[in-house]
């Protein structure tokens, strides 16, 4: 009875709603005839969850792509599925507060992508990288920072 008492008190408007995923490894087995689209569609199941339970933002912690230097198939897929799912109309309900000028000095966009407005973003992707897709060297972060997720290098 306690967890509905807890649902009935709660106040929508004072709730951050995140869906938090680790681990997503897109392109591991990708070249396997029978596995190859297992981690792409594992993750369209997350973003289709996170659009449907309509959370305010996507904490991805770590290990998005299998490989620090993924394939285009993975980087594709990738970016398709967050323009499908997270792009659109919807008003992002977070804010962010800290001085942006300082938090992207190093970004060549100077801007959180959810306050673009060149960009429709309604579920705002945040992501760190792990030990399988490090960004050392590679031009990773600066591509997914573009439009999609804030990737923090």
């Amino acid at each position: 009875m306690a967890g509905k008492k807890d649902k009935e008190d709660s106040d929508p408007e004072n709730t951050l709603r995140i869906l938090v995923a680790t681990d997503c490894h897109l392109g591991y087995a990708e070249k396997d005839g029978v596995r190859s689209k297992d981690s792409l569609n594992t993750f369209e199941e997350i973003l289709q969850h996170a659009q449907t339970q309509k959370v305010d933002m996507v904490l991805l912690g770590g290990d998005l792509f299998h490989e620090n230097k993924p394939s285009r198939k993975s980087l594709h897929g990738c970016m398709a599925l967050i323009r499908q799912y997270c792009m659109g109309e919807r008003p992002v309900q977070i804010e962010f507060l800290s001085d942006q000028a300082v938090n992207f000095a190093a970004s060549p966009f100077p801007v959180v992508n959810y306050e673009d407005p060149n960009l429709n973003v309604q579920i705002p992707v945040f992501s760190i990288h792990g030990n399988h897709d490090d960004p050392a060297g590679v031009s990773l972060c600066q591509l997914l920072q573009t439009d999609f997720i804030d990737f923090r290098c």
